[in-house]
């Protein structure tokens, strides 16, 4: 269980948002600023920006999204584009980490890794004193897109072609010796618990706002749920098939190459990475936002073609049963994303949703057992 809410899927623009750069940022679109980050990542030689140009810009509930067009002297091969993401105006201040977390990853993970699964960083940067945070991307939109327009679920050879990257890059980092040393934080026992009061407390707000419209057979799952939440994460305290997750791992934060001979699909959206059972990336990606004929008719061949390609891929002793166990007991400890949503101000139109099919999902497979 994260306490980071997973965001609006990636496409969705909430097109009342200001567009404007916040203060703490501005120096990020500096030419100069820009010429140094490019030299430094290695694609700029001695030629310079000399300007830089607001291609389009959009905002999702979390964050800010920028397409910046550059202009060189001096050069002929550089980036035409690159992507600016930093934080909204109306969450820029020092007691909102969104963000932080995603620098880290760019900061952490993306550059210990020897295949390309995330579009390529620039610079991440995060301010320590005023939290102020911006990432500048590799620009992806000439050679990949997003499957469908959210909600609309890809076609199977789409999803088999996104759950393949999700395995490879999970192999990846399958029992890496970095974890929690190097890459990422272990949660230990205390941290947990404290985990599991803040999400009692949000429960409790969650109940007062939703009243009625959570039967009672429902609150009864979550209130089991809760007393044996600490007997469930002991599978996470094994400290064993563990990997890295992205926690935001809807279909929507995932690029396709254009090219369907490439075998490039690029994920985004890292501010919810986290260490745990790679099952969990996969309950987000079917069992939070599928319904249960299509789950059902897809479901159990995804997780074939993943654990395939994990064992394709490196990954030993951990058996297909493994997975099947791990994928029920993420599909349970799912049921508390809708409440963190609502917990940070993510609109019904999202956790509404996201609660009924989760809830399907974990009586389609007999989750309550586990309880």
């Amino acid at each position: 269980m994260d306490q980071r809410e997973r965001t609006v899927p990636g496409p969705q623009v909430l097109p009342k948002h200001s567009a404007m750069i916040i203060p703490s940022t501005q120096f990020a679109i500096n030419p100069e600023h820009l010429t140094g980050v490019l030299r430094r990542s290695g694609v700029l030689g001695e030629g310079r920006v000399c300007d830089v140009a607001v291609e389009s810009s959009r905002a999702t509930i979390l964050s800010q999204i920028i397409r910046l067009r550059l202009s060189y002297q001096g050069v002929s091969k550089a980036p035409k584009y690159v992507i600016l993401k930093t934080a909204l105006s109306e969450r820029a201040d020092a007691t909102w980490n969104a963000g932080h977390h995603e620098v880290e990853f760019y900061t952490q993970v993306a550059p210990g890794m020897s295949a390309r699964f995330v579009p390529g960083c620039f610079e991440a940067h995060c301010d320590p004193d005023t939290k102020a945070w911006h990432l500048v991307l590799e620009d992806l939109s000439e050679s990949h897109f997003i499957a469908t327009e959210w909600p609309l679920p890809p076609m199977m050879e789409q999803c088999e072609r996104i759950v393949h990257a999700r395995a490879r890059f999970q192999a990846l980092w399958w029992d890496n010796p970095r974890l929690g040393v190097s890459v990422g934080s272990s949660l230990d026992a205390e941290a947990l618990q404290r985990l599991l009061r803040n999400f009692a407390e949000a429960f409790t707000r969650f109940t007062g706002l939703i009243g009625d419209r959570l039967p009672r057979d429902r609150r009864d799952l979550f209130d089991q749920f809760l007393d044996a939440a600490s007997r469930l994460a002991a599978r996470y305290f094994v400290r064993h098939n563990l990997t890295i997750v992205q926690g935001d791992a809807h279909v929507w934060n995932c690029f396709l190459p254009r090219d369907a001979g490439r075998d490039d699909v690029r994920f985004f959206d890292w501010d919810s990475w986290r260490i745990g059972t790679g099952s969990d990336d996969l309950a987000y990606m079917m069992a939070v936002h599928w319904y249960p004929d299509l789950r059902g008719e897809r479901e159990r061949l995804l997780l074939d073609h993943f654990h395939a390609t994990i064992v394709a891929h490196g990954v030993r002793g951990y058996d297909r049963r493994a997975l099947d166990d791990d994928y029920r007991l993420s599909v349970l400890w799912q049921i508390t994303t809708p409440v963190w949503q609502a917990a940070h101000g993510i609109p019904p139109w999202i956790w509404w949703n996201n609660l009924e099919r989760i809830l399907l999902a974990v009586d389609d497979l007999n989750c309550r057992d586990l309880l």
